[in-house]
């Protein structure tokens, strides 16, 4: 009986291997523009045709290969980028399997020709139809160029598998894009069916990605960089104003090499926080530089997927870099006019950097110049903690049916104009009102800025409770009459579940029978008269959020809390109070956002206004 297993010719194994290495014209263009920065060129030229299927061709000015090594890199696992397990552990270069050319070759007609600068002559190697190789040599340019002729032309199963040819041509021009913007330094071409496509010049990462994208895109962007001993990260995000409804416009780059990392991904996602809406997903092209040990991009023959060797580490650095980058820049929208007068729209400004102790066209006006170019706070902290603690306690509703005949009728507002001016004129204070009890307007350089009171008490109640929740030090104020509630079962269960959160923002609860808890103590930010009704609230916001957003519960809670406990439009606030609002909303690490995401300030330049009354 004859053994039927054998091992598979040559020529057959290599066509089972391009399988995982070559699957569309796309992919041979990958390996082979890699193959040439691997090289150290400094000029790469890449030539289609019929969207490669006809022709791909990539020309380099790299250091070229001796005769030896040209006949050997077409044969299977021939590389000279690594050989031993040690280099397999610290891969530095973009290829290193020695698969490629050998998968390519026995997938088309191949062509080869290369010189190194040392010798007289180069060698040319040529694949035909029969799988003949064919050696010549030959007065070529320092470099290597490839070309590959009639794709899948011996697999016509494969071939009838590819797509047309804008969908191909897609996928290369997207390929190409992706190298370009990791090897600015380089100098790329593309040429489509003899029409220049493609013209990056050698420049900086800011060049290319005008290059790549478009020549006003650095205005959409912030810039990244953070730079340690152990992993740094570069490179550009988008600004709020220019989130995309595009999932495919995000660039992650591993130590040069384009990767996808879903735990980069939604580190991301996460830091943008709330800026971001459904369907939004925010553009970014960043460099990722770690020590290649910590790292294996030897997942898969694509290179494209890789595992971090502690993947927390990296979810967590990232995360927090790109929040600190949001952080860093004045992100409040500009109310202008655009077009004619009737067609407003809030537009973002061109963001600058801003740094902690930037008062410049912020509204820290609570603060005073102490002569060295720095500020003091006005209050003293115990001012600050008594005021903005109890802020829900010092307000006084005040909700009037009757509407003025005249703006200035309605005596109370008098009274904040006329206490700001007076403050403003003794102190200077920039001045600062609250508008039909649900806006604050404030002086700052550049003109008015106007602030959301409900949705700014909103963001500051969120970041203490987060904080609440990571210091575990439970503060609460104790009833005089503890509040009796009968739940029902699911709620009074809900309770249960979130009861070391509702301790540490500081609710007291007990449990007691038949779904009933009694509340002994609350957080220091509630009204004692609505302790019951908050806590139902923040209750029916949770279960509202975790069917309609699936948050985490810590989150869902944070957000809950802060969107019931926080003042309500329609809420007095003196002009102290006001002002420590203010003051703790640009403490906070995003003061532009909401947790749900609206706007909480926006600007009306002085040229707006200006523009409005005819001074222009």
């Amino acid at each position: 009986m004859l053994n039927r297993i054998k091992i598979l010719p040559e020529n057959l194994a290599n066509k089972i291997a391009a399988g995982e290495v070559v699957n569309r014209p796309e992919s041979v263009i990958k390996e082979l523009i890699e193959n040439s920065i691997d090289a150290g060129a400094k000029n790469v030229e890449v030539v289609i045709k019929n969207a490669g299927k006809t022709l791909m061709q990539v020309i380099d000015d790299g250091d070229g290969m001796s005769e030896d090594d040209a006949l050997l890199c077409i044969q299977r696992h021939a590389t000279s980028k690594i050989s031993s397990v040690e280099d397999l552990e610290s891969i530095r270069t973009l290829g290193f399997r020695g698969e490629a050319l050998a998968s390519i070759a026995s997938v088309s007609i191949f062509e080869l020709k290369t010189k190194r600068a040392s010798d007289e002559l180069g060698t040319s190697i040529r694949i035909d139809e029969n799988s003949q190789i064919f050696k010549e040599k030959g007065a070529y340019p320092k470099g290597t160029s490839v070309s590959v002729k009639n794709l899948f032309y011996n697999v016509p199963a494969r071939r009838n598998f590819l797509k047309s040819n804008t969908t191909e041509l897609k996928h290369i021009l997207e390929t190409f894009k992706r190298i370009s913007l990791s090897y600015p330094e380089i100098n790329f071409k593309l040429f489509n069916d003899d029409e220049i496509i493609f013209d990056f010049p050698v420049g900086s990462i800011e060049d290319r990605i005008k290059e790549v994208f478009a020549e006003d895109i650095l205005n959409a962007l912030l810039e990244v960089k953070e730079l340690t001993d152990y992993i740094s990260l570069t490179g550009f995000i988008t600004k709020p104003a220019y989130l995309r409804k595009s999932k495919g416009e995000q660039y992650l780059f591993l130590n040069k090499r384009y990767v996808s990392s879903r735990v980069i991904s939604h580190s991301v996602f996460t830091a943008f926080e709330n800026i971001l809406e459904k369907g939004d997903y925010p553009f970014y092209v960043l460099f990722l530089s770690i020590d290649p040990k910590k790292v294996d991009v030897n997942v898969h023959p694509s290179k494209l997927e890789i595992k971090f060797e502690d993947e927390k580490e990296i979810y967590t650095f990232v995360n927090a870099v790109i929040k600190k980058t949001l952080g860093s820049f004045d992100l409040v929208p500009t109310l202008s006019v655009e077009g004619t007068e009737d067609k407003e729209k809030l537009r973002y400004q061109n963001n600058k950097f801003v740094g902690r102790n930037d008062f410049s066209d912020r509204p820290f006006i609570s603060s005073a110049s102490t002569g060295d170019g720095k500020r003091s706070s006005i209050y003293t902290n115990d001012d600050i903690e008594h005021l903005f603690e109890n802020l829900n306690k010092e307000i006084n509703v005040s909700k009037s049916d009757n509407i003025s005949e005249h703006p200035f009728d309605d005596r109370s507002q008098k009274e904040v104009y006329h206490e700001a001016d007076t403050l403003s004129a003794q102190t200077e204070t920039p001045f600062i009102v609250l508008l039909h009890n649900k806006y604050i307007l404030s002086q700052i350089k550049s003109g008015l800025m106007i602030i959301d009171s409900h949705i700014a008490h909103e963001r500051i109640l969120y970041e203490k409770a987060l904080q609440s929740f990571d210091a575990n030090i439970p503060f609460s104020q104790h009833l005089l009459f503890p509040q009796t509630i009968k739940l029902d079962p699911a709620d009074y269960q809900l309770v249960k579940d979130l009861e070391p959160y509702l301790t540490n923002l500081g609710f007291a609860v007990k449990f007691k029978t038949k779904n009933s808890i009694e509340i002994v103590g609350i957080p220091s930010d509630l009204k004692t008269e609505h302790e019951v009704e908050t806590l139902l609230d923040i209750l029916h916001e949770y279960r509202k959020n975790e069917q309609e957003k699936q948050l985490e519960k810590r989150d869902n809670l944070a957000k809950s809390y802060s969107c019931k406990a926080a003042i309500k439009a329609g809420d007095r606030l003196n002009e102290k109070e006001m002002r420590i609002l203010v003051d703790k909303l640009f403490a906070t690490s995003m003061p532009y956002v909401c947790p749900h995401g609206r706007p909480i300030v926006i600007k009306i330049p002085i040229e707006e206004l200006d523009k409005r009354f005819g001074r222009t």
